[in-house]
Protein backbone atom coordinates (compact mmCIF):
# COMPACT_ATOMS: atom_id res chain seq x y z
CA UNK A 1 0.00 0.00 0.00
CA UNK A 2 1.36 3.42 -0.97
CA UNK A 3 1.50 6.16 1.71
CA UNK A 4 -1.18 8.10 -0.16
CA UNK A 5 -3.49 5.10 0.17
CA UNK A 6 -3.20 4.84 3.94
CA UNK A 7 -6.53 5.22 5.70
CA UNK A 8 -6.68 8.18 8.09
CA UNK A 9 -7.25 7.32 11.76
CA UNK A 10 -10.87 7.37 12.86
CA UNK A 11 -12.07 10.16 15.19
CA UNK A 12 -12.35 7.58 17.96
CA UNK A 13 -8.69 6.61 17.56
CA UNK A 14 -7.60 10.26 17.57
CA UNK A 15 -9.69 10.84 20.70
CA UNK A 16 -8.12 7.84 22.45
CA UNK A 17 -4.60 9.01 21.56
CA UNK A 18 -5.31 12.47 22.92
CA UNK A 19 -6.99 11.15 26.07
CA UNK A 20 -4.14 8.80 27.00
CA UNK A 21 -1.26 10.94 25.72
CA UNK A 22 -0.21 8.57 22.92
CA UNK A 23 2.10 10.44 20.52
CA UNK A 24 2.68 9.14 17.01
CA UNK A 25 1.18 8.40 13.63
CA UNK A 26 2.96 5.14 12.74
CA UNK A 27 0.47 2.81 10.98
CA UNK A 28 1.28 -0.11 13.30
CA UNK A 29 0.64 2.05 16.39
CA UNK A 30 -2.63 3.40 14.98
CA UNK A 31 -3.72 -0.15 14.13
CA UNK A 32 -3.00 -1.26 17.72
CA UNK A 33 -5.13 1.57 19.16
CA UNK A 34 -7.93 0.76 16.70
CA UNK A 35 -7.78 -2.91 17.71
CA UNK A 36 -7.96 -2.06 21.42
CA UNK A 37 -11.04 0.14 20.89
CA UNK A 38 -12.80 -2.51 18.81
CA UNK A 39 -12.24 -5.31 21.32
CA UNK A 40 -13.09 -3.17 24.36
CA UNK A 41 -16.90 -3.70 24.37
CA UNK A 42 -16.52 -7.50 23.96
CA UNK A 43 -15.70 -9.16 27.29
CA UNK A 44 -12.73 -11.26 26.14
CA UNK A 45 -9.25 -11.72 27.58
CA UNK A 46 -6.58 -9.71 25.77
CA UNK A 47 -2.82 -10.25 25.54
CA UNK A 48 -0.70 -7.17 24.78
CA UNK A 49 2.77 -7.96 23.45
CA UNK A 50 5.77 -5.77 22.70
CA UNK A 51 9.25 -4.87 23.88
CA UNK A 52 9.90 -3.33 27.27
CA UNK A 53 9.30 0.42 27.26
CA UNK A 54 7.17 0.44 24.10
CA UNK A 55 4.03 1.68 25.90
CA UNK A 56 2.05 -1.51 26.52
CA UNK A 57 0.55 -0.09 29.74
CA UNK A 58 -1.68 2.36 27.82
CA UNK A 59 -3.66 -0.31 26.00
CA UNK A 60 -5.31 -2.02 29.00
CA UNK A 61 -6.44 1.47 30.06
CA UNK A 62 -7.96 2.06 26.61
CA UNK A 63 -9.73 -1.31 26.74
CA UNK A 64 -11.13 -0.57 30.21
CA UNK A 65 -12.20 2.99 29.33
CA UNK A 66 -14.13 1.91 26.22
CA UNK A 67 -15.76 -1.15 27.86
CA UNK A 68 -18.94 -1.58 29.87
CA UNK A 69 -16.74 -1.94 32.97
CA UNK A 70 -15.41 1.62 32.74
CA UNK A 71 -17.19 2.73 35.95
CA UNK A 72 -15.80 -0.22 37.96
CA UNK A 73 -12.27 -0.64 39.32
CA UNK A 74 -9.17 -0.89 37.18
CA UNK A 75 -6.16 -2.47 38.94
CA UNK A 76 -2.68 -2.82 37.39
CA UNK A 77 -0.38 -5.49 38.83
CA UNK A 78 3.32 -5.89 37.96
CA UNK A 79 3.76 -9.66 38.30
CA UNK A 80 7.54 -9.40 38.01
CA UNK A 81 7.83 -7.07 41.02
CA UNK A 82 6.03 -9.34 43.51
CA UNK A 83 8.14 -12.01 45.29
CA UNK A 84 7.19 -15.57 44.37
CA UNK A 85 6.34 -16.45 47.96
CA UNK A 86 3.68 -13.75 48.31
CA UNK A 87 2.19 -13.42 44.83
CA UNK A 88 -0.70 -15.84 45.51
CA UNK A 89 -1.64 -13.81 48.57
CA UNK A 90 -1.45 -10.54 46.59
CA UNK A 91 -3.64 -11.82 43.77
CA UNK A 92 -6.13 -14.00 45.62
CA UNK A 93 -5.94 -12.79 49.24
CA UNK A 94 -5.31 -14.79 52.41
CA UNK A 95 -6.97 -15.75 55.66
CA UNK A 96 -5.74 -14.81 59.12
CA UNK A 97 -2.95 -17.15 60.23
CA UNK A 98 -2.42 -18.57 56.73
CA UNK A 99 1.32 -17.93 57.10
CA UNK A 100 3.75 -16.14 59.38
CA UNK A 101 2.85 -12.47 59.45
CA UNK A 102 -0.76 -12.98 58.32
CA UNK A 103 -2.24 -11.24 61.35
CA UNK A 104 -5.52 -10.53 59.61
CA UNK A 105 -7.56 -11.60 56.59
CA UNK A 106 -6.85 -9.70 53.39
CA UNK A 107 -8.60 -9.28 50.07
CA UNK A 108 -6.59 -10.00 46.91
CA UNK A 109 -6.62 -8.01 43.69
CA UNK A 110 -9.12 -10.34 42.05
CA UNK A 111 -11.59 -9.75 44.85
CA UNK A 112 -10.94 -6.00 44.99
CA UNK A 113 -11.44 -5.56 41.25
CA UNK A 114 -14.67 -7.61 41.12
CA UNK A 115 -16.78 -6.25 38.26
CA UNK A 116 -13.86 -4.35 36.75
CA UNK A 117 -10.60 -4.97 34.90
CA UNK A 118 -7.27 -6.29 36.14
CA UNK A 119 -4.08 -5.69 34.17
CA UNK A 120 -1.37 -8.32 34.70
CA UNK A 121 1.89 -6.80 33.48
CA UNK A 122 4.88 -9.15 32.92
CA UNK A 123 2.51 -12.11 33.13
CA UNK A 124 5.27 -14.48 31.96
CA UNK A 125 6.94 -14.02 35.38
CA UNK A 126 4.11 -15.80 37.22
CA UNK A 127 5.15 -19.08 38.91
CA UNK A 128 3.57 -22.23 37.44
CA UNK A 129 1.45 -22.77 40.56
CA UNK A 130 0.03 -19.26 40.28
CA UNK A 131 -0.58 -19.82 36.57
CA UNK A 132 -2.82 -22.78 37.47
CA UNK A 133 -4.83 -20.56 39.87
CA UNK A 134 -5.15 -17.86 37.21
CA UNK A 135 -6.38 -20.39 34.66
CA UNK A 136 -9.19 -21.39 37.04
CA UNK A 137 -10.25 -17.75 37.41
CA UNK A 138 -10.34 -17.30 33.63
CA UNK A 139 -12.32 -20.50 33.07
CA UNK A 140 -14.85 -20.35 35.91
CA UNK A 141 -14.34 -17.08 37.79
CA UNK A 142 -13.49 -19.10 40.91
CA UNK A 143 -10.55 -18.74 43.29
CA UNK A 144 -9.57 -19.76 46.81
CA UNK A 145 -7.78 -17.51 49.28
CA UNK A 146 -4.47 -18.70 50.69
CA UNK A 147 -5.22 -20.64 53.87
CA UNK A 148 -8.94 -21.04 53.07
CA UNK A 149 -11.04 -23.94 51.80
CA UNK A 150 -13.97 -21.82 50.61
CA UNK A 151 -14.41 -21.16 46.90
CA UNK A 152 -15.15 -17.55 45.98
CA UNK A 153 -16.44 -16.08 42.73
CA UNK A 154 -15.30 -12.98 40.89
CA UNK A 155 -16.52 -11.26 37.73
CA UNK A 156 -13.43 -9.78 36.23
CA UNK A 157 -11.81 -9.06 32.86
CA UNK A 158 -8.14 -9.90 32.52
CA UNK A 159 -5.78 -8.00 30.24
CA UNK A 160 -2.21 -9.29 30.31
CA UNK A 161 1.03 -7.95 28.86
CA UNK A 162 4.49 -9.39 28.29
CA UNK A 163 7.74 -8.70 26.47
CA UNK A 164 8.53 -12.45 26.46
CA UNK A 165 7.97 -14.81 23.53
CA UNK A 166 5.26 -16.92 25.19
CA UNK A 167 5.34 -19.55 22.42
CA UNK A 168 8.97 -20.23 23.31
CA UNK A 169 8.18 -20.09 27.03
CA UNK A 170 5.49 -22.74 26.50
CA UNK A 171 7.93 -24.94 24.54
CA UNK A 172 10.49 -24.59 27.35
CA UNK A 173 7.94 -25.48 30.04
CA UNK A 174 8.02 -22.06 31.69
CA UNK A 175 4.45 -21.13 30.79
CA UNK A 176 1.28 -23.21 30.68
CA UNK A 177 0.00 -23.83 27.16
CA UNK A 178 -3.66 -23.85 28.24
CA UNK A 179 -3.21 -20.51 30.04
CA UNK A 180 -1.54 -19.02 26.96
CA UNK A 181 -4.56 -19.83 24.80
CA UNK A 182 -6.96 -18.47 27.43
CA UNK A 183 -5.07 -15.19 27.75
CA UNK A 184 -4.44 -14.66 24.04
CA UNK A 185 -8.02 -14.82 22.81
CA UNK A 186 -7.24 -11.41 21.31
CA UNK A 187 -3.66 -10.24 20.79
CA UNK A 188 -2.46 -6.67 20.33
CA UNK A 189 1.17 -6.10 19.32
CA UNK A 190 2.83 -2.76 20.09
CA UNK A 191 5.59 -1.85 17.59
CA UNK A 192 9.08 -1.03 18.91
CA UNK A 193 10.13 2.61 18.72
CA UNK A 194 12.81 1.96 16.10
CA UNK A 195 10.08 0.86 13.64
CA UNK A 196 7.93 3.96 14.14
CA UNK A 197 9.87 6.31 11.82
CA UNK A 198 8.96 9.98 12.25
CA UNK A 199 7.27 9.25 15.62
CA UNK A 200 10.76 9.39 17.17
CA UNK A 201 11.12 13.05 16.21
CA UNK A 202 7.62 13.89 17.48
CA UNK A 203 8.22 12.16 20.81
CA UNK A 204 11.65 13.79 21.27
CA UNK A 205 10.20 17.27 20.79
CA UNK A 206 7.28 16.51 23.10
CA UNK A 207 9.59 15.26 25.88
CA UNK A 208 11.94 18.25 25.45
CA UNK A 209 9.03 20.72 25.55
CA UNK A 210 7.49 19.07 28.64
CA UNK A 211 10.85 19.14 30.45
CA UNK A 212 11.44 22.82 29.66
CA UNK A 213 7.94 23.74 30.84
CA UNK A 214 8.09 21.67 34.02
CA UNK A 215 11.51 22.89 35.17
CA UNK A 216 11.39 26.34 33.57
CA UNK A 217 14.56 26.02 31.52
CA UNK A 218 15.15 27.25 27.95
CA UNK A 219 13.99 24.60 25.47
CA UNK A 220 16.41 22.70 23.25
CA UNK A 221 16.00 22.20 19.52
CA UNK A 222 17.23 19.26 17.41
CA UNK A 223 18.96 19.68 14.05
CA UNK A 224 18.14 17.54 11.01
CA UNK A 225 21.24 15.39 11.48
CA UNK A 226 20.23 14.82 15.12
CA UNK A 227 16.80 13.67 13.91
CA UNK A 228 18.52 11.31 11.49
CA UNK A 229 20.77 9.96 14.26
CA UNK A 230 17.73 9.28 16.45
CA UNK A 231 15.92 7.48 13.63
CA UNK A 232 18.91 5.20 13.03
CA UNK A 233 19.58 4.41 16.69
CA UNK A 234 18.25 1.04 17.89
CA UNK A 235 16.50 2.28 21.08
CA UNK A 236 16.53 -1.02 23.02
CA UNK A 237 14.62 0.70 25.84
CA UNK A 238 12.08 2.14 23.38
CA UNK A 239 9.99 5.19 24.42
CA UNK A 240 11.18 4.96 28.03
CA UNK A 241 14.82 5.21 26.94
CA UNK A 242 14.10 8.04 24.48
CA UNK A 243 12.48 10.08 27.24
CA UNK A 244 15.45 9.46 29.54
CA UNK A 245 17.95 10.59 26.88
CA UNK A 246 15.94 13.65 25.82
CA UNK A 247 15.54 14.82 29.43
CA UNK A 248 19.30 14.58 29.94
CA UNK A 249 19.86 16.60 26.76
CA UNK A 250 17.19 19.13 27.79
CA UNK A 251 18.95 19.67 31.12
CA UNK A 252 22.58 19.95 30.04
CA UNK A 253 22.03 21.56 26.62
CA UNK A 254 19.23 23.96 27.68
CA UNK A 255 18.68 26.68 25.08
CA UNK A 256 21.02 25.11 22.52
CA UNK A 257 20.48 23.58 19.12
CA UNK A 258 21.56 19.94 19.47
CA UNK A 259 23.38 18.29 16.57
CA UNK A 260 24.11 14.63 15.91
CA UNK A 261 27.59 14.70 17.47
CA UNK A 262 26.27 16.22 20.70
CA UNK A 263 23.35 13.80 20.80
CA UNK A 264 25.58 10.73 20.41
CA UNK A 265 27.36 11.72 23.60
CA UNK A 266 24.14 10.97 25.48
CA UNK A 267 23.43 7.61 23.81
CA UNK A 268 24.63 4.51 25.70
CA UNK A 269 27.51 2.60 24.11
CA UNK A 270 25.82 -0.76 24.68
CA UNK A 271 23.61 -0.30 21.61
CA UNK A 272 24.81 0.21 18.08
CA UNK A 273 22.89 1.98 15.36
CA UNK A 274 19.78 0.17 14.23
CA UNK A 275 19.94 -1.73 10.94
CA UNK A 276 16.51 -3.01 9.78
CA UNK A 277 16.34 -6.81 9.46
CA UNK A 278 13.73 -9.22 8.27
CA UNK A 279 11.20 -10.38 10.82
CA UNK A 280 9.26 -8.62 13.51
CA UNK A 281 12.16 -6.34 14.49
CA UNK A 282 12.61 -7.88 17.95
CA UNK A 283 16.17 -8.01 19.21
CA UNK A 284 17.39 -11.63 19.26
CA UNK A 285 19.66 -11.93 22.29
CA UNK A 286 19.66 -15.73 22.01
CA UNK A 287 21.21 -15.47 18.56
CA UNK A 288 23.88 -13.11 19.89
CA UNK A 289 24.81 -15.67 22.56
CA UNK A 290 25.01 -18.42 19.94
CA UNK A 291 27.27 -16.25 17.77
CA UNK A 292 29.52 -15.49 20.74
CA UNK A 293 29.78 -19.18 21.61
CA UNK A 294 30.61 -19.98 18.00
CA UNK A 295 33.36 -17.36 18.09
CA UNK A 296 34.79 -18.89 21.27
CA UNK A 297 34.80 -22.40 19.81
CA UNK A 298 36.39 -21.18 16.57
CA UNK A 299 39.17 -19.42 18.44
CA UNK A 300 39.73 -22.48 20.64
CA UNK A 301 40.16 -24.63 17.53
CA UNK A 302 42.77 -22.20 16.22
CA UNK A 303 44.61 -22.22 19.55
CA UNK A 304 44.58 -26.03 19.53
CA UNK A 305 46.11 -25.94 16.05
CA UNK A 306 48.76 -23.49 17.25
CA UNK A 307 49.60 -25.78 20.17
CA UNK A 308 50.03 -28.71 17.81
CA UNK A 309 52.42 -26.67 15.67
CA UNK A 310 54.25 -25.53 18.82
CA UNK A 311 54.80 -29.12 19.94
CA UNK A 312 56.16 -29.97 16.51
CA UNK A 313 58.48 -26.98 16.23
CA UNK A 314 59.55 -26.61 19.87
CA UNK A 315 63.26 -27.20 19.04
CA UNK A 316 63.23 -24.80 16.11
CA UNK A 317 63.68 -21.16 17.18
CA UNK A 318 62.90 -19.91 13.69
CA UNK A 319 59.81 -22.07 13.52
CA UNK A 320 58.81 -20.87 16.96
CA UNK A 321 59.11 -17.25 15.88
CA UNK A 322 57.02 -18.02 12.77
CA UNK A 323 54.32 -19.53 14.97
CA UNK A 324 54.02 -16.41 17.08
CA UNK A 325 53.86 -14.27 13.94
CA UNK A 326 51.03 -16.54 12.80
CA UNK A 327 49.30 -16.06 16.17
CA UNK A 328 49.47 -12.29 15.74
CA UNK A 329 47.86 -12.64 12.31
CA UNK A 330 45.06 -14.71 13.84
CA UNK A 331 44.45 -12.07 16.47
CA UNK A 332 44.37 -9.39 13.78
CA UNK A 333 41.64 -11.38 12.04
CA UNK A 334 39.62 -11.47 15.27
CA UNK A 335 39.36 -7.78 16.12
CA UNK A 336 36.17 -8.25 18.09
CA UNK A 337 37.77 -10.89 20.30
CA UNK A 338 40.87 -8.79 20.82
CA UNK A 339 38.82 -6.17 22.64
CA UNK A 340 37.97 -8.47 25.52
CA UNK A 341 39.88 -7.98 28.77
CA UNK A 342 40.62 -11.62 29.66
CA UNK A 343 44.05 -12.83 28.45
CA UNK A 344 45.75 -16.16 27.91
CA UNK A 345 49.57 -16.28 27.73
CA UNK A 346 50.84 -18.99 25.39
CA UNK A 347 54.46 -19.90 26.20
CA UNK A 348 56.88 -22.08 24.30
CA UNK A 349 58.78 -24.73 26.22
CA UNK A 350 62.34 -23.84 27.07
CA UNK A 351 64.70 -25.13 24.40
CA UNK A 352 66.50 -28.30 25.35
CA UNK A 353 70.22 -28.03 26.01
CA UNK A 354 72.34 -30.29 23.82
CA UNK A 355 75.91 -31.29 24.70
CA UNK A 356 77.32 -29.40 21.75
CA UNK A 357 75.64 -26.22 22.91
CA UNK A 358 76.73 -26.18 26.57
CA UNK A 359 79.91 -24.21 25.98
CA UNK A 360 78.43 -21.37 23.90
CA UNK A 361 74.68 -21.35 24.45
CA UNK A 362 72.59 -19.21 22.13
CA UNK A 363 71.00 -16.21 23.82
CA UNK A 364 67.51 -17.48 23.04
CA UNK A 365 68.09 -20.81 24.82
CA UNK A 366 67.76 -19.28 28.28
CA UNK A 367 64.43 -17.48 27.80
CA UNK A 368 60.83 -18.40 27.12
CA UNK A 369 58.94 -16.83 24.22
CA UNK A 370 55.47 -15.61 25.07
CA UNK A 371 52.62 -13.98 23.22
CA UNK A 372 49.39 -12.67 24.77
CA UNK A 373 46.30 -14.12 23.11
CA UNK A 374 43.13 -12.29 24.07
CA UNK A 375 40.14 -14.53 24.83
CA UNK A 376 36.51 -13.60 25.46
CA UNK A 377 35.37 -14.03 29.04
CA UNK A 378 32.58 -16.43 29.96
CA UNK A 379 28.98 -15.54 29.17
CA UNK A 380 28.44 -15.18 32.91
CA UNK A 381 31.19 -12.57 33.12
CA UNK A 382 29.67 -10.65 30.21
CA UNK A 383 26.25 -10.76 31.84
CA UNK A 384 27.65 -9.67 35.20
CA UNK A 385 29.46 -6.72 33.62
CA UNK A 386 26.37 -5.61 31.67
CA UNK A 387 24.28 -5.69 34.85
CA UNK A 388 26.92 -3.83 36.85
CA UNK A 389 27.18 -1.06 34.24
CA UNK A 390 23.40 -0.79 33.94
CA UNK A 391 23.13 -0.33 37.72
CA UNK A 392 25.86 2.33 37.63
CA UNK A 393 24.15 4.22 34.80
CA UNK A 394 20.87 4.22 36.69
CA UNK A 395 22.38 5.15 40.09
CA UNK A 396 21.49 1.78 41.58
CA UNK A 397 17.79 2.01 40.63
CA UNK A 398 16.99 -1.60 39.90
CA UNK A 399 13.68 -0.94 38.17
CA UNK A 400 15.34 1.41 35.67
CA UNK A 401 18.27 -0.98 35.17
CA UNK A 402 15.87 -3.87 34.51
CA UNK A 403 14.01 -1.77 31.93
CA UNK A 404 17.27 -0.88 30.18
CA UNK A 405 18.39 -4.53 30.12
CA UNK A 406 14.90 -5.63 28.97
CA UNK A 407 14.51 -8.16 31.78
CA UNK A 408 12.06 -8.33 34.66
CA UNK A 409 12.90 -6.89 38.06
CA UNK A 410 12.62 -10.36 39.58
CA UNK A 411 15.20 -11.71 37.13
CA UNK A 412 17.47 -8.73 37.87
CA UNK A 413 17.17 -9.31 41.65
CA UNK A 414 18.13 -12.94 41.18
CA UNK A 415 21.12 -12.06 38.98
CA UNK A 416 22.32 -9.39 41.42
CA UNK A 417 22.28 -11.94 44.25
CA UNK A 418 23.86 -14.63 42.05
CA UNK A 419 26.77 -12.39 41.00
CA UNK A 420 27.18 -10.71 44.41
CA UNK A 421 26.38 -7.22 43.12
CA UNK A 422 24.39 -6.10 46.19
Amino acid sequence: MQPSQLIAPSPQVLQAKQRFGIIGNAPALTAAVERAIRVAPIDLSVLVTGESGSGKEFFPQIIHAYSSRKHAKYIAVNCGAIPEGTIDSELFGHEKGAFTGAVDSRKGYFEEADGGTIFLDEVAELPLTTQARLLRVLESGEFIKVGSSSVQKTNIRVVAATNVDLIRAVAEGRFREDLYYRLSTIQIHIPPLRDRGNDIRLLARKFASDFAERYRVPPVTFSEDADDAMRHYRWPGNVRQLKNVVEQVALFEAGNSVGADTLRGYLPDISASYMPVAGNGAHNYEREREMLLGLVFKLQQRLDGMQAQLDKLEHDADGRQHLFTHASDILADNKTVANYPTSLVVRSPRAETHPAETETPAPCDDVSYSEVVTLPPSLEANEKELIRKALERNDGRRKAAAAELQISERTLYRKIKEYGLE
